[in-house]
């Protein structure tokens, strides 16, 4: 398995060599290129970070957490995950933190904590990745993508906890 990347390299080298393309010319109109788009995310990506820290300081999330705990608790997802629930579509670190905290407080072997494990393994910080995919494409039309992506990622949320209280 260590070889894998030294055997691509060579091979992509040698198949540059026979098509008598210019490697390091390429190599450095790539570099070029993704520089150039990660200065280009640079925007999106504070928006998005500025956005959590306006939802967490502003206390929102706290608010949303008390009036959708029983929702959540209606649907099969336990109370306890709301705030996970709901930061994880934002913040990969600080749905990381707060799963740390759940763990802590109820156990790694509890229902919660494995609930908690599973729901955010089976979603992603959708605001984060749709910044960083949709300013590469230069899309405009983002509601519909970004609407499809968190109703999956509500779906998977409720399919987690079924599995969990099921094992």
């Amino acid at each position: 398995m260590a070889l894998i990347i030294p055997v691509i390299f060579i091979a992509v080298f040698i198949f540059a060599v026979i098509k008598k393309v210019n490697v390091y010319e390429s190599f450095t109109d790539g570099i070029q290129s993704a520089l150039k788009f990660t200065i280009s995310l640079l925007p999106c990506l504070a928006a998005i970070f500025m956005m959590c820290a306006l939802f967490e300081a502003s206390h929102l999330s706290d608010g949303l957490t008390k009036l959708l705990s029983p929702v959540f608790g209606f649907l099969g997802i336990p109370p306890e995950l709301t705030k996970l629930v709901l930061i994880k579509p934002f913040s990969g670190s600080g749905s990381l933190a707060y799963l740390n905290e759940i763990i802590t407080t109820y156990g790694a072997d509890s229902y919660i904590a494995r609930c908690a494990c599973v729901c955010f393994g089976s979603s992603e910080t959708v605001f984060y990745i749709s910044a960083v995919y949709f300013a590469g494409m230069k899309v405009k039309k983002l509601a519909a993508p970004i609407a499809c992506v968190l109703i999956a990622t509500f779906l998977s949320t409720i399919i987690a906890c079924l599995v969990c209280r099921v094992m």
